[in-house]
């Protein structure tokens, strides 16, 4: 149960204690980042964020909130970046480019937020021990892909394949990617980036 530290009287103000959630995630995914998922305790979080660990215990219900949060928010914006730049987008051909452009230059300037995400994905269990979120590509992107690529055959702009198997696979190359420049961020992802959408341009043109 959450702790109210609140003064007496005093109402709350949702822009400011949303301005708050989001310091304390911000201030999570740093120190995740920083230290490793099993490293980044409420304390440690607390120090970055130059917060007291009870105001992190007013807004999350504590560390497994929390790092649920991070994952969420990290999702939430990853998506809102990639959605304005496919809706500029009028084929399926480059709504298909915008995705894999778009889905790489988000983790590129956003570095911290790749090594947290896929440290908390990769480390966080359910009461039962189960993987909390998925570690393999997210039902929801191989559903978006799919529709991608269906409308380009419809449209004649594809051949004929299985969209199934090629959005998985397009899925699949965005996580290798994103993972190999965790581990070595010399890979240049912009480049990177350029290659899968030649591969995948090639792979579905007529």
């Amino acid at each position: 149960m959450q702790s109210d530290s609140r003064p007496i009287g005093r109402k709350r103000n949702p822009i400011i204690e949303e301005a708050r959630r989001r310091q304390i995630i911000d201030a999570a995914i740093e120190t995740v980042a920083a230290v490793g998922y099993a490293q980044a305790s409420l304390s440690r979080i607390a120090e970055h964020a130059q917060i007291s660990k009870s105001v992190i215990s007013y807004h999350f219900a504590g560390k497994d909130d929390l790092l649920e949060q991070v994952v969420t928010q990290i999702y939430d914006d990853m998506w809102a970046f990639i959605q304005a730049r496919l809706e500029t987008e009028t084929t399926a051909a480059g709504m298909l480019s915008a995705y894999i452009r778009s889905n790489l230059g988000y983790l590129r300037s956003h570095r911290s937020r790749l090594l947290a995400v896929v440290d908390v994905v990769g480390n966080h269990r359910a009461p039962d021990g189960t993987p909390r979120f998925a570690t393999t590509t997210d039902e929801s992107v191989v559903t978006l892909l799919s529709e991608i690529l269906r409308q380009g055959r419809h449209d004649g702009e594809f051949r004929h394949f299985d969209p199934q198997v090629v959005a998985v696979t397009v899925g699949q190359a965005l996580i290798g990617a994103a993972g190999q420049w965790a581990a070595d961020p010399t890979v240049d992802l912009a480049a990177y980036a350029t290659e899968l959408i030649t591969l995948f341009d090639l792979a579905t043109r007529k």
